[in-house]
């Protein structure tokens, strides 16, 4: 039995997880994501895919982010007709995260259309909410910890990755005629300091590893995080302005809005509103309860008041979302997407940014290419909707609220393999990451064979197995 590996997205950059397992005769995907970020990423999406999409038997997803899931339905409308498994918290959110995912490129498409400034004369969307419906079917939900056979020689077993809630870890057990090899992906590994989820399950074996590198070289000091936010509200409430958070709908929201509660709660800050505009943060903060309800080693069983305080107010209605924008003073509005590539963040980006008296707060990670980085990076203008807005605003950062473990939580899960995997390939992370915690690898855990791999790169893990 022959095992290749396949890297087609996540190479030294943060977005488009993909890779290919050719087991023998049997094709698997691991991950299925949108590239995001740089245009030249993105383009990547619109190409056609490298592998005959009806040759993959299966696929196995790690968690809910677009950038791991989000390529499914372009997959299908090629040719993919086989089954995609996942947590049984992943494929409560799949439909969520899809939908949206559609309706944002298909409003994209359209405004383009409308204002003219596509270089396409029928600006048309990725995919839309009709592909996203027809993958639906396809999606399997399986228990967490608990293993289960993809075919008689395959078995797969899910354990948590921490990050967000359903994410996981993949241990795939192959039986070869002469011996039993284990391949391990990471997926995106949590920090264990989440107040929601449990930490990463350390793992002892792996013959083979696929791991995470996003905060590969940065350590993240532990401070107080209750702290450290409400000094940051403070200060844009004295500057007599509004606090404006882009943050990811799924994950980062939730953490948010635990942390608004606990400030409350201390009474650290006199309440003031909190405005959640967001449909699908909404959607998820619901199933966020609901799955940290249902896990019986969750750190929460009093998930149903976990996201509600007195002042916190969700705004589903388009209506809602534009009144929003006449608040000058004195309220905290969080709304997606994390690294301001779409979504309601991007229309009150552009009626906040020139206003010197409002502040834009970012708590996660920010992907090269996006407007999340180069506000970041002190751009005076951003481009939005066609046009030029100047930048006069106060622009922040909180680093830890990551939903991603820094370099030491990466080296202390490493740290917990009891021998040295034969072959270990860093993925999802900027080079500078990779190539940091490569180094990290070698010369404190002493491994071999450390490989950051190239886009579309091959390998054979296995020969005569």
């Amino acid at each position: 039995m022959q095992i290749l590996f396949k890297c087609l997205g996540a190479a030294q950059t943060v977005t488009g997880s993909k890779y290919i397992l050719d087991i023998d005769n049997f094709r698997l995907m691991v991950d299925c994501g949108l590239f995001q970020g740089l245009k030249e990423l993105r383009l990547r999406n619109w190409e056609l895919f490298p592998v005959e999409p009806d040759t993959i038997d299966a696929i196995v997803l790690t968690h809910a982010h677009i950038d791991h899931i989000g390529y499914l339905p372009r997959l299908y409308k090629q040719g993919f007709r086989g089954t995609v498994y996942c947590t049984e918290a992943t494929a409560d959110l799949i439909p969520m995260m899809l939908k949206d995912s559609a309706k944002l490129q298909e409003e994209e498409a359209a405004y383009a259309a409308k204002k003219g400034y596509s270089k396409h004369s029928t600006p048309l969307p990725l995919y839309t909410v009709k592909d996203v419906e027809d993958v639906l079917p396809l999606i399997a939900g399986v228990p967490i910890r608990t293993d289960f056979d993809l075919r008689d020689n395959i078995s797969l077993r899910y354990e948590d990755a921490g990050h967000i809630v359903g994410a996981a870890s993949l241990i795939l057990t192959v039986q070869g005629e002469y011996q039993q090899k284990k391949i391990v992906f990471s997926g995106d590994l949590g920090s264990s300091h989440d107040p929601l989820l449990n930490s990463p399950t350390l793992l002892e074996e792996a013959d083979c590893l696929i791991v995470e590198s996003t905060y590969g070289g940065r350590v993240v000091p532990q401070v107080d995080v209750l702290e450290a936010l409400a000094q940051e509200i403070e200060s844009a409430f004295a500057e007599d302005g509004c606090l404006l958070i882009p943050a990811f709908a799924l994950g980062r929201t939730q953490n948010m809005l635990y942390y608004l509660k606990k400030i409350f709660e201390t009474r650290r800050l006199k309440p003031f509103p909190v405005y959640v505009d967001s449909p699908m943060a909404i959607e998820a903060t619901r199933l966020y309860a609901k799955h940290l309800a249902l896990d019986e080693q969750s750190k929460h069983y009093d998930a149903d008041e976990l996201f509600h305080f007195p002042s916190l107010h969700y705004c589903l209605e388009v209506a809602e979302s534009k009144r929003i924008n006449d608040i000058r003073s004195g309220a905290v509005i969080i709304s997606a997407s994390g690294m301001a590539t779409g979504g309601r963040i991007v229309h009150h980006l552009y009626n906040r940014l020139y206003r010197p008296q409002d502040t834009v707060l970012f708590v996660g990670y920010q992907a090269e290419g996006t407007r999340g980085k180069r506000l970041l990076a002190g751009e005076t203008e951003i481009k939005m909707f066609g046009e030029y807005v100047p930048v006069k605003c106060r622009i922040r950062e909180l680093p830890y609220f990551s939903a991603h473990a820094d370099h030491d939580g990466l080296m202390h899960w490493l740290g917990a393999f009891r021998s040295a995997p034969k072959m270990t390939f860093i993925t999802h992370g900027e080079k500078e990451s990779a190539e940091a915690l490569k180094n990290a690898i070698e010369t404190q855990l002493h491994w071999h064979n450390v490989i950051i791999p190239e886009y579309m790169e091959s390998f054979i893990l296995f020969d005569g197995i």
